[in-house]
């Protein structure tokens, strides 16, 4: 029996705005707060350096996947390069990081949604989640307008706190915490106020806040001219993290001192709320529910895909490749939104810390998968010179630079060791590993 193929549907615009919706994580709106309470101004540098080493990622991401038309997603080529079981966890693990982020946003959804009704925070969380499965469920094109409308309305919000921020540092405005300057950047404890540490441990969230880069690359299967279109988004990467992380940052820091900043609250909305707009708090709330939003669709769309690629290479049961009259894989995209609504009603009676869990250990997990698109460029170069030669969309400076992001990935995972906040999740997390490693070898026997 012909295995099903998903429709190549998504046009360049749906690539250009799912990159940017990648590069634009709820990270940014949520937990720039906490980030920047750590780093104090040097969280610029968190953004830059993390923003660097992603980009090598995706240029590595992108050779690879256009070596072979062949290629759904990057659990294929490792399979090839690094070998099976490398290809099932990575799968696997990449499911679940998405399962537990799109379990945050959609009960972030649901707190969101409080600020305007005064009702029970599962209520608008579960039924964010059906219509986004309703919608997902038609076509692939209806996912890429929403994610393209969601990702439009980041764009449009980043831009506007940029150009009002610049037009106040030029006219040199003045709040209630004083005047809009550059010196705020130094003035207040120099770059580095809570010394190298501060730094380092801001670096875990920085890596959250870029949690989906990726996601351009899961779209590979369903896009209409992936020769095109998946390095004209990748390429845009650097210029997207200056101005959307480095620009914004840099923004909310001239306006307001970083000691003035709640770790609780988003920064966005005490910016827009100290230069006088009354309904700044309103609308910045839509925007971090749209936010919320985006992030829990690209979880339904990416996790299915990962069923069906999963079920395709004979790694999960042969009904996740199962498509629908839309050449939607349904029953992969179903499963997801159930267990992604179970964790919704759970964790409606987990404590706060819970939450900081299920990200930090969602953010350890994509670590994995972007270090195995790493080290499966690696062995591509080594093996298969023959591609690397006629490759239209070749990484620069390899392998030098994977093995020094690679590096920087393991730095990152021991620091978070020595955290008091991430020490229990990275703890924790090997036991996921273990289990994958156990149901590959109980697969592989059978």
């Amino acid at each position: 029996m012909a295995k099903e193929e998903l429709k190549r549907d998504l046009k360049n615009r749906h690539v250009q705005l799912i990159a940017i919706g990648g590069t634009i994580g709820t990270g940014l709106f949520l937990g720039s707060g906490r980030a920047i309470q750590l780093a104090g101004p040097s969280i610029i540098f968190s953004y830059l350096i993390i923003g660097i080493s992603l980009f090598f990622v995706m240029r590595a991401l992108g050779e690879l996947l256009l070596s072979n038309a062949g290629y759904t997603s990057f659990t294929e080529f490792a399979s090839e390069y690094i070998g099976p079981w490398a290809g099932f966890v990575t799968g696997w693990t990449y499911w679940f990081c998405w399962i537990m982020t799109a379990m945050a946003d959609i009960i972030a959804v649901g707190v969101y949604m409080q600020y305007w009704f005064d009702i029970p925070q599962w209520i608008p969380a579960l039924a964010c989640l059906v219509i986004l499965l309703c919608l997902n469920l038609l076509t692939v094109k209806l996912f890429g307008e929403l994610e393209f409308w969601f990702s439009l309305i980041k764009v449009v919000t980043i831009i506007a706190l940029i150009v009002i921020g610049v037009v106040l540092l030029v006219i040199g405005f003045k709040t209630n915490t004083g005047t809009v300057s550059v010196t705020n950047l130094w003035s207040h404890g120099g770059m580095f106020p809570n010394g190298v540490s501060g730094f380092l441990l801001s670096l875990q969230l920085v890596v959250f806040s870029f949690v989906g880069v990726e996601l351009v690359g899961v779209t590979a299967a369903e896009t209409a001219n992936p020769k095109k279109n998946i390095p004209s988004a990748i390429n845009k990467i650097p210029v997207r993290i200056l101005l959307f992380y480095i620009g914004a940052i840099f923004v909310i820091l001239c306006v307001n001192p970083w000691t003035q900043l709640n770790a609780a609250s988003s920064p966005f909305v005490e910016v827009f709320a100290l230069i006088g707009i009354p309904v700044a708090a309103g609308i910045i709330n839509f925007v971090v529910l749209t936010s919320a939003a985006s992030a829990g669709n690209s979880g339904l769309f990416s996790t299915s895909r990962m069923l069906f690629t999963l079920s395709n290479n004979n790694e999960a049961p042969a009904k996740f490749a199962k498509l629908n009259k839309h050449a939607v894989p349904s029953n992969a995209l179903i499963t997801s939104t159930v267990v992604v609504s179970i964790g919704a009603l759970l964790s409606k009676v987990i404590p706060e810390q819970a939450f900081t869990v299920v990200t930090t250990i969602s953010a350890i997990c994509f670590i994995w998968v972007w270090s195995i698109i790493l080290i499966s460029h690696i062995r591509y170069t080594k093996t298969r010179p023959d591609l690397r030669a006629v490759s239209t969309f070749k990484a620069p400076f390899t392998p030098f630079i994977n093995y020094i992001v690679l590096g920087l990935f393991l730095f990152i995972l021991i620091v978070m060791l020595f955290a008091e906040a991430t020490r229990l999740s990275l703890l924790m997390t090997p036991f996921w590993f273990i289990l994958l490693v156990i149901l590959y070898n109980y697969q592989k026997n059978k």
